[in-house]
């Protein structure tokens, strides 16, 4: 048995709509199956989504506030006023500003730029940089990708004379800023259509919008910021993205060849994942450890030279936050495990000094990944007496809610259901903890705090294919709101499996079906080999991909989560090197067992932990579905049968180890039996202990058969033994050989060896098999 970490949602599509859609569009099984699970059940709305093109464009002007802001800006070029755009320090802001920066310039507008510095100024307009602005002589400030909520840096900018644009697609407040003009896809009194731009998508409509076209040139950065701000890659967005990646990957502007190359991705392979894990990535990290600028200049620039050297800064950038993550994700982890009240409260809440405030998000995702509770994490700053924090949430804990509930102790916080940010006074940590811990033990459940993982595509070995892969492709891109496939294949076997890998830590296996055969990778899985047996039927979830070799495609799973509900045979019987195996066992629930007192002086001093003597009153108050490992044969069936029933393992590993075998010498044949009393009657008496080996030679017998003839004599009373001198009892009256206990005992060792010791895997599978079976049914 294999139990993941999470509980497995497998949501299975309806066929007959499966077969329709499939008919109707002329796709695969498995894209019908992701569109129906995507929620195009209709073969117009799927239609939709797999042919979309510019008429997917809305008229810019439809954004509420559009021909006013156009007109100021046009006025602005023509009387050469100072203009400056003012920008975010995330990917979706530095994007937000390269767009608007390569309008304006085209236009011939005198602009410039600014973005405020997290950690001196924070998110959003700021009163100390707009008062810079205006003695650096700035007429009119256009925000992109922030400006919604900066009502007092906004109105004493009109104080100091300037003009401000807001361009922004974050909630609006009860109580809209002062601007001239504010363009959000989403205010109350404007119509626009689809309202789910992100802030990038907002500065491409007023780009549109000055130039009286579509500005394809500026796709490619809407993709970047689109999608790394998670925005839903539905409707208008999604159009937006698939044309910038279609841009990126024929693209011949210096930048994307240089962070191509410092992110290891080929260009005309980019896709949404390229984009999202990759490029995304290195442009948040600049402004995660500081001044974002350098993110706007290199998307800015047209120099090959100065392409690359920004590339390789913000590649630095992101190694150095990666590396930050890595050491606070370290401490905090220490934190938690040295730290009981902190471990076992409900929502954690992890605080220290010197935190990078830019990463601890990235550092609180992680922590959620491991421990499966809300989060949060705090940078603590003792000169100003705050604390800085973000949290991430689990299901059923909606965080913006229950941190709302902490008002008085939480002056500056916001957020969603899943996610917040917070400062706060220092002194408030511990009470916000404990606060938050009430609140969490009022909704929480334990079945909120099983991990689940919903799997939306479940599939047959059949369907997956190379052109079904390959036709995947064409419905992307995949990200919130039109998510990417999670698919699982149940209840298969494997054909092989083998570690690979230079340190042997991933696996590469081969499944089959009565209808199909897969290759399947798992990275970091190595460990599977010693935790799945032959022979049992498998689930695993994954994601499908084409492995490319020497001009052959082939389709593979590449596995992120396996798990079987069969118990499971190991055979170690042929593992003669005890080091090797031993290593093979889990360190975990598992328990030792043994027949013999010798062979428990034989392990003992191997194995880290007590071996069972088995007894026939045996009780075992061990938990349920344990792993067993049987270190030698029983001396009767029965007693191997006892022990399944008490222990109801959920694996068996199988040593039997035997230090002398019977199996090859045999029994011998009742015609040696005769033989050999014929002999014996010949003579009056037979020295065993000097003719042994000269009787043996004569008769091809075995010495130790010869040894057994005599005992099993002995024993039903045919001969008389002193001192190795054998004579016949003269007149003993007949008995079966059956009646003699040693004949008795080596027909059952016998039969114990050839069942479970020299049996075939299948069948001794199939005897523990047929013994768990009988044991659940009396449960």
């Amino acid at each position: 048995m294999i139990k993941s970490r999470k509980k497995w949602i497998v949501q299975k599509p309806d066929e007959q709509l499966v077969k329709h859609l499939q008919s109707e569009l002329g796709i695969s099984s498995i894209a019908s199956k992701i569109l129906i699970a995507r929620g195009y059940e209709k073969a117009e709305d799927a239609h939709s989504i797999l042919n979309m093109d510019i008429s997917s464009m809305h008229d810019p002007f439809l954004l509420h506030g559009m021909k006013e802001a156009v007109d100021r800006i046009r006025l602005a070029i023509q009387n050469n006023e100072n203009i400056c755009v003012y920008g975010d320090y995330d990917a979706d802001g530095i994007s937000s500003t390269t767009v608007m920066l390569r309008t304006l310039r085209d236009l011939g507008a005198n602009v410039d730029f600014m973005i405020p510095n997290r950690f001196t100024h924070g998110y959003g307009p700021h009163e100390e940089l707009f008062r810079q602005l205006h003695e650096s002589g700035v007429d009119l400030i256009i925000t992109v990708d922030n400006g919604i909520s900066g009502i007092e840096p906004i109105r004493v900018a009109k104080e100091l004379g300037m003009d401000v644009i807001v361009t922004d697609h974050h909630e609006a407040g009860e109580v809209l800023p002062s601007a001239d003009v504010i363009i959000h896809p989403r205010l109350p009194e404007g119509h626009y259509p689809f309202g789910e731009l992100a802030g990038v998508g907002v500065a491409f409509k007023l780009a549109h919008a000055l130039y009286g076209k579509v500005p394809t040139h500026l796709y490619e950065f809407v993709a970047i910021g689109t999608v790394a701000d998670l925005v839903p890659l539905v409707g208008e967005n999604r159009y937006l993205v698939q044309q910038g990646i279609q841009s990126m990957r024929r693209s011949n502007n210096p930048w994307i060849r240089a962070i191509c190359e410092v992110s290891g991705v080929t260009q005309h392979e980019i896709d949404e994942d390229s984009v999202g894990f990759y490029f995304g990535p290195r442009l948040n990290a600049i402004g995660r450890l500081g001044n974002a600028s350098p993110g706007v200049e290199f998307l800015m620039s047209e120099d090959p030279f100065e392409a690359h050297e920004g590339a390789k800064l913000l590649n630095k950038k992101n190694a150095e936050r990666k590396e930050i993550v890595q050491t606070i994700t370290k401490e905090a982890i220490e934190i938690i495990e040295n730290d009981p009240k902190i471990a076992n409260s409900q929502v954690l809440v992890i605080a220290k000094e010197g935190w990078n405030a830019g990463v601890i998000g990235i550092v609180a995702s992680r922590l959620v990944e491991l421990y499966y509770k809300p989060t949060i994490v705090l940078a603590l700053d003792y000169e100003k007496g705050f604390a800085k924090g973000s949290a991430r949430s689990i299901e059923g804990f909606h965080m913006y809610n229950e941190l709302a509930k902490n008002r008085e102790i939480l002056p500056h916080f916001g957020g969603h259901p899943m996610a917040a940010g917070m400062t706060f006074p220092l002194e408030y940590v511990d009470e916000l903890r404990n606060r938050l811990h009430i609140q969490a033990t009022q909704c929480l459940t334990e079945e909120h705090l099983i991990p689940k993982l919903t799997v939306d595509v479940p599939l047959e070995l059949a369907e997956i294919t190379v052109e079904a892969i390959e036709e995947i492709k064409k419905l992307g891109p995949f990200g919130t709101g039109f998510s990417k496939p999670i698919y699982t294949i149940q209840d298969v076997k494997i054909r092989s499996m083998k570690k690979i890998g230079a340190k042997e830590n991933h696996i590469k296996m081969e499944l089959e079906d009565d209808y199909g055969l897969l290759d399947a990778i798992g990275f970091d899985k190595g460990y599977l080999l010693d935790e799945i047996s032959y022979g049992v039927k498998v689930s695993f979830v994954g994601d499908l991909q084409i492995n490319e070799w020497q001009g052959k495609k082939k389709p593979q799973l590449m596995i992120s989560d396996v798990q079987t509900d069969e118990w499971q045979l190991f055979d170690l019987r042929a593992k003669v090197q005890s080091n090797r195996w031993i290593q093979m066992i889990p360190a975990e629930n598992v328990n030792y067992f043994a027949f013999s007192q010798e062979t428990i002086n034989i392990y003992q001093s191997l194995i880290s932990q007590p071996i069972h003597l088995y007894e026939d009153d045996l009780t075992f108050n061990e938990n349920e579905q344990s792993y067993i490992v049987i270190l030698d044969l029983p001396r009767s069936i029965q007693e191997l049968e006892n022990l399944i029933n008490v222990t109801n393992p959920s694996r068996i590993y199988a040593v039997f180890y035997t230090q002398n075998s019977q199996f090859f010498t045999g029994l011998p044949t009742r015609e040696h039996f005769g033989w050999y009393y014929s002999f014996l009657k010949q003579r009056p008496s037979f020295n065993i202990n000097g003719s042994i080996q000269q009787l043996a030679n004569h008769s091809g017998l075995n010495e130790e058969i010869i040894k057994f003839m005599t005992t099993v004599f002995f024993e039903l009373g045919f001969v008389t033994m002193d001192n190795g001198l054998i004579s016949v009892v003269a007149g003993a009256p007949k008995r079966s050989l059956e009646e003699a206990p040693t004949y008795k005992l080596r027909v059952q060792q016998l039969e114990i060896e050839q069942t479970f010791l020299y049996g075939k895997y299948q069948d001794l599978k199939e005897w523990f098999d047929n013994v768990l079976q009988k044991s659940f049914a009396i449960l």
